[in-house]
C-alpha cells in the first residue's frame, strides 16, 4: 500500500503564484503517472497536468502556459508550479499516481486527500 500527501495550497490574489507538492510513501517499487486533477464547486474533476516517469507531460487547455508540472523521482514527488492565477482556478487539488507496489507488477491507482486552491482579491 502506498498513500499521497498534498500541502502547498492556500489563498492567491488573482495574477500570483502557488505550488503544490505531493509526495508519495509507503510499499513503492515504482511510480509510472504523477499528476494532478481538480474539482470545482458543482463541477466535474477535470485534468491539471500529468507526467510519466519518462517525463512526458500532458497539460489541461485551461492551464497551458501557467502551470509547470515537475517530479523528484528520488523523492517520489510531484509538483504542480501555478502562475498567472484566476479565480476560475479556484478548486481543491488532488493529486494523482499510478504506483506499482513491491511484489506486484501492475499500478494501482492512489489520491491524495485534496488540497484548497482559492484564486480571490
Amino acid at each position: 500500500q502506498a498513500r499521497l500527501v498534498e500541502s502547498g495550497g492556500g489563498l492567491v490574489q488573482p495574477g500570483g503564484s502557488l505550488r503544490l507538492s505531493c509526495a508519495a510513501s509507503g510499499s513503492i517499487s515504482r511510480i509510472n503517472r504523477m499528476g494532478w486533477f481538480r474539482q470545482a464547486p458543482g463541477k466535474q474533476r477535470e485534468l491539471v497536468a500529468t507526467i510519466t516517469s519518462g517525463s512526458w507531460i500532458n497539460y489541461g487547455d485551461s492551464v497551458k502556459g501557467r502551470f509547470t508540472i515537475s517530479r523528484d523521482n528520488a523523492k517520489n514527488t510531484v509538483y504542480l508550479q501555478m502562475n498567472s492565477l484566476k479565480p476560475e482556478d479556484t478548486a481543491v487539488y488532488y493529486c494523482n499516481a499510478d504506483i506499482v507496489s513491491y511484489g506486484n507488477n501492475y499500478g494501482d491507482d492512489y489520491w491524495g486527500q485534496g488540497t484548497q486552491v482559492t484564486v480571490a482579491s
